[in-house]
């Protein structure tokens, strides 16, 4: 079974940059694909980005398009999201998702294993 965990959130001012790391334990992420989704206090979680395990495919939510970037480094098991030019509106918890077979790649339900979340808070 995989297990993700969440790192790099903090507190950083609207305009500023944070990257966030999922490093993966249990079996290699080799075959997944990798996914970060966050949630806002009384929002329902949302897709933000989403990467295939060989980074063929590649897909951002409109929100994030132009100042997110979703990587991976399968050597070390972890995935990254980059983020820059950040808003008060991206103030929530991020997580991310594992899952081998995906049809949509944005949907919460397609998604088997996730981590337990890093809080990312970006004041004006």
């Amino acid at each position: 079974q995989v297990q993700l965990v969440e790192s790099g959130g903090g507190l950083v001012q609207a305009g500023g940059s944070l990257r966030l790391s999922c490093a993966a334990s249990g079996p290699t992420l080799r075959s997944y694909a990798t996914a970060w989704f966050r949630q806002a206090p009384g929002n329902e979680r949302e897709f933000v980005a989403a990467l295939s395990w060989k980074g063929g495919t590649i897909y951002y939510a409109d929100s994030v398009k132009g100042r997110f970037t979703i990587s991976r480094d399968n050597a070390k098991n972890t995935v990254y999201l980059q983020m820059s030019g950040l808003k008060p509106e991206d103030t929530a918890v991020y997580y991310c998702a594992a899952a081998e077979i995906l049809t949509t790649w944005t949907s919460v339900d397609e998604y088997e294993y996730w981590g337990q979340g890093t809080q990312v808070t970006v004041s004006s």
